[in-house]
């Protein structure tokens, strides 16, 4: 029998006890228990999947055990951590890059955690580490790190450590990395965009078209905002108009005749071009959106929620002289590490002085006894329209 105040842990396989009167002070002043067993290993729990498909089929909450960090390695505590589409799109295998499947968190099958982004606590560091310490909250530095866990072993040179986590929450952390680093990036690295510019943009009213309003208005530039029809639509457009949106439109009127005059009306009668259009839905929406811009702007794809083909006017190319670009936030992560930290350090810089807002969340809550099925049914969730805001799970006692 396990000794008085241990329990032997969850998975079967594991001849340890896990420690469950030890409780930890959070940065935040929260008491928090802490799993491990009595040979130090950490007791972790993960959303892994071994075969790709819809979320409610391929998820499973698989138990294990970490042990001790050494060398440069890091031992981490999720904080939080979202449910982005792209994340979806992972499982269902279709998205361009896929974690590898392996064993090593022995699993039956070998398997992949989800999850792409997040905030977590170093709980431990070994020997060699230098930039990082106990108690620091770190980002990861690129996708597929698998952030759907209580806890997790990571290298050093795999997160992105929060200098000042001071005036931001858990939730502001670890949502920065992808929707407002996307929106940041596309307003200042296409179109060439100065003051009392104008941009539009379809899917306003998702996490990045949230964070380029904002922006935008902070860098003077003036926007056209297309959303889809819904239950309490006008109450969306005052929300959006108070984030800084000019403009809020929907779907089926940018689709009308005759819209494009209602273009130059906004713009001074056209002598104000709208040099960049930000598209994530594709199809005849974005085909839309690129017959507004003006001669030599750019439309600039960054996703497909319509799942169709953009089409594209060949007029465009040829008369108005437009670019056609893609932006993936996967690739310009991996490729400027050192942009990315200083665009999350001034979003969370902005955030502290309360000139950026964060996307409106729905918390998950995932405690060491939250049960399978929730979680499943939270990311599952995540394909459903109109959502009153992002998923994210926030983990609490783990």
């Amino acid at each position: 029998m396990p000794p008085k105040g241990l329990h032997v842990a969850s998975n079967p396989r594991l001849n340890v006890f896990r420690d469950c009167s030890k409780l930890v002070k959070t940065p935040n002043g929260l008491d928090r228990r802490r799993y491990i067993s009595a040979y130090g290993y950490t007791q972790a729990k993960a959303l892994v999947y071994s075969k790709y498909g819809e979320p409610s089929d391929v998820l499973r909450l698989h138990t294990h055990s970490i042990s001790p960090s050494h060398s440069t390695q890091l031992t981490l505590r999720l904080l939080a951590a979202p449910l982005n589409p792209a994340d979806i799109n992972q499982l269902q295998g279709t998205y361009p890059t896929r974690p590898a499947f392996t064993s090593t968190l022995g699993t039956p099958q070998p398997s992949a955690v989800g999850g792409n982004e997040g905030v977590a606590e170093v709980l431990s560091t070994g020997g060699s580490v230098k930039t990082v310490g106990k108690g620091d909250w770190v980002v990861m530095k690129h996708t597929g790190a698998g952030t759907w866990r209580t806890h997790m072993q990571t290298d050093e040179s795999s997160v992105v450590k929060i200098e000042d986590r001071s005036g931001v929450t858990e939730v502001q952390v670890g949502t920065v990395s992808v929707n407002p680093c996307t929106a940041w990036r596309l307003l200042r690295g296409f179109g060439g965009l100065r003051e009392g510019d104008w941009w539009v943009q379809n899917g306003a009213n998702s996490g990045v078209g949230r964070a380029a309003i904002q922006f935008g208005r902070l860098w003077g530039f003036k926007s056209i905002n297309v959303v889809r029809d819904r239950p309490g639509v006008e109450g969306l457009r005052e929300e959006l108009r108070e984030l800084g949106a000019d403009v809020v439109v929907m779907e089926e009127e940018l689709m009308e005749r005759g819209f494009g005059d209602r273009v130059k009306g906004w713009t001074n009668g056209g002598r104000v071009k709208v040099k960049l259009g930000l598209n994530c839905v594709g199809g005849k929406n974005a085909t839309a959106i690129a017959k507004v811009l003006d001669e030599d702007a750019c439309l600039v794809t960054y996703g497909a929620m319509a799942k169709q083909p953009l089409q594209l006017p060949t007029g465009l190319l040829i008369f108005k002289n437009i670019r056609f670009e893609g932006f993936w936030v996967s690739r310009w992560s991996e490729r400027y590490p050192e942009e990315k930290r200083r665009t999350v350090e001034d979003i969370l810089q902005l955030t502290r002085e309360g000139k950026f807002r964060d996307t409106p969340v729905q918390e998950v809550k995932w405690n060491w006894d939250t049960k399978e099925e929730v979680l499943k049914e939270a990311v599952q969730g995540t394909l459903e329209g109109f959502r009153k805001g992002k998923g994210v799970f926030i983990f609490g006692d783990t």
